[in-house]
């Protein structure tokens, strides 16, 4: 056993302690976090526009501050840009995390001195719990990839911006610098497949036993590896032993990602986005990820049936219940308030408050009224590829809407590894599922109101190709789950088997 791993122990130890001593201090902490942030808020332009003076309880803070998207924040992002401080939170940011919007075009996430640790700290802190847990900590003295966006920074109004995980890169602490890839000039290049090559070349040889990114990217690597080697991911690094995954569900990749490193390994699990480091896998035994209650964030939380309301339920996390579906909303020391990032959640627990991801508030399909979410299409879809021993690479699903006499019906976009033998018996399956997921979508085909769902296989590589026609490739995108329009489908169709 080397020097870092036998210091890691101790460290990994005193972590576990303070994350379950946290867990028995949940509300507490939220509450001495809501109370922290409107005093610091106060003094802020935003905090003088909603009269935060006078807030002094969570119900005074609804009646004050609405909900808001990235739209509703950006005047005050852009007084910011002009150098104005105190603007959302204290000073002005150290960073601008830029990320791209579906309707906002280019978003600039504030990131202050205050809400930098949430980022660094978590991800660690999901190693530690981890290392304790298992009693793992060989990979600490291997090689890990973290596959990230580029490092280099550019100013916008003389903030340094640029990726969160590129902001992130600039933060690993000096002693895993050494046993970080890719270089630093590797992970400066822009164009994704360039970089991919690059990757490749510096760690095929390397003693590889932790890589991390999101999981259609992740396989993306693990292709390229195979291709040039000609061996199992599992083969070529034997010490590989740690996958960090986030960003989409991991369910519908897993299958195909250890296919290609060859054995099961484990996997750690984590919710993070330019707004914050909202949860992590803390065990490796338990269901879902725990809610990064005491780093800096107050949470809300609004059935998601209702984020589209004027007035919605807002609820402080001492009044979720297990089961429900729900917007996640965000207050915290980097300057944002009243926050819909977008993604839905639901808790599997609240002893302690633990969650899964379900999807994204505008990614879901109701143009027959059925309202069909995330969640839904991939448990219907895996399932069956489950069953049939059918490995998925990508999917997206869209409502086709007839235009003559026959009827409307969802299509599902499917990059298969195997196509099915009889892919009609494969969509029945895939619709039988969803039908006793969604009572909505089951009556609307029971009434024959829309026909059974139809895939349309996509070819081999189709959705990398589509994401690279759209000049969207590369290790932080990806495709929607769900469209309640035809925009992706139409493209897609230039792709199909």
């Amino acid at each position: 056993m080397k020097i870092k791993s036998i210091l890691a122990k101790p460290f990994a130890g005193y972590i576990h302690k303070q994350i379950r001593k946290g867990m028995e201090t949940a509300e507490a902490d939220q509450q001495a976090i809501f109370n922290h942030l409107i005093k610091v808020g106060t003094k802020t332009l935003f905090g003088k526009d909603h009269d935060f003076a006078n807030i002094k309880t969570y119900e005074d803070f609804k009646k004050h501050v609405p909900l808001r998207d990235y739209e509703a924040i950006k005047p005050y992002i852009e007084k910011i840009k002009q150098g104005t401080h105190n603007v959302l939170w204290k000073g002005q940011p150290i960073y601008f995390s830029k990320t791209s919007g579906t309707t906002s075009g280019v978003k600039y996430i504030p990131i202050t001195k205050d809400s930098i640790p949430n980022h660094i700290n978590t991800a660690r802190n999901a190693l530690l719990c981890y290392m304790w847990e298992t009693g793992n900590s060989r990979f600490s003295d291997g090689k890990m990839i973290f596959l990230s966006g580029s490092p280099v920074l550019e100013r916008v109004g003389g903030i340094p911006t640029g990726r969160l995980s590129g902001i992130v890169n600039h933060h690993i602490p000096k002693y895993l610098r050494s046993n970080q890839l890719p270089s630093f000039t590797t992970n400066c290049i822009d164009e994704w497949e360039e970089k991919l090559d690059k990757i490749v070349e510096e760690t095929i040889s390397q003693n590889m036993t932790l890589i991390s990114g999101i999981p259609p990217w992740m396989q993306m690597y693990f292709d390229r590896l195979t291709e040039k080697s000609g061996k199992k991911v599992g083969e070529l690094f034997p010490n590989f032993n740690v996958m960090v995954q986030g960003g989409v569900n991991f369910e519908p990749y897993k299958a195909k990602l250890f296919e290609s490193i060859g054995r099961t390994i484990d996997s750690i699990e984590l919710f993070p986005a330019s707004e914050g480091f909202f949860a992590f896998q803390d065990s490796q035994k338990a269901e879902g990820l725990l809610l990064n209650t005491n780093s800096g964030i107050f949470f809300e939380f609004v059935p998601a049936g209702e984020i589209f309301n004027e007035n919605p339920t807002r609820l402080s996390l001492k009044d979720v219940k297990t089961g429900e579906n729900y917007a996640l909303i965000i207050n915290s020391n980097a300057g944002l308030w009243g926050y819909n990032i977008g993604d839905t959640v639901k808790f599997v627990s609240t002893n302690p408050y633990r969650l899964v991801v379900t999807g994204r508030t505008k990614h879901f399909i109701s143009a027959f009224g059925e309202h069909v979410i995330s969640e839904e299409v991939e448990a219907a879809l895996l399932q069956a590829a489950v069953e049939e021993n059918v490995p998925i690479t990508e999917f997206t699903v869209a409502p086709k809407i007839s235009t003559d006499a026959g009827k409307s019906y969802h299509e599902w976009f499917i990059e298969f590894e195997n196509t099915p033998a009889d892919i009609k018996a494969f969509s029945k399956k895939v619709d039988d599922n969803l039908r006793k997921k969604n009572v909505y979508y089951d009556d609307l085909v029971g009434g024959n109101i829309l026909q059974q769902l139809k895939i349309s296989p996509v070819k081999k590589n189709g959705f990398i190709d589509y994401m690279k026609s759209i000049g969207k490739l590369g290790g932080q995108n990806k495709v929607p789950r769900l469209s309640n329009d035809r925009k992706i489908a139409e493209e897609l169709e230039k792709f199909i088997n």
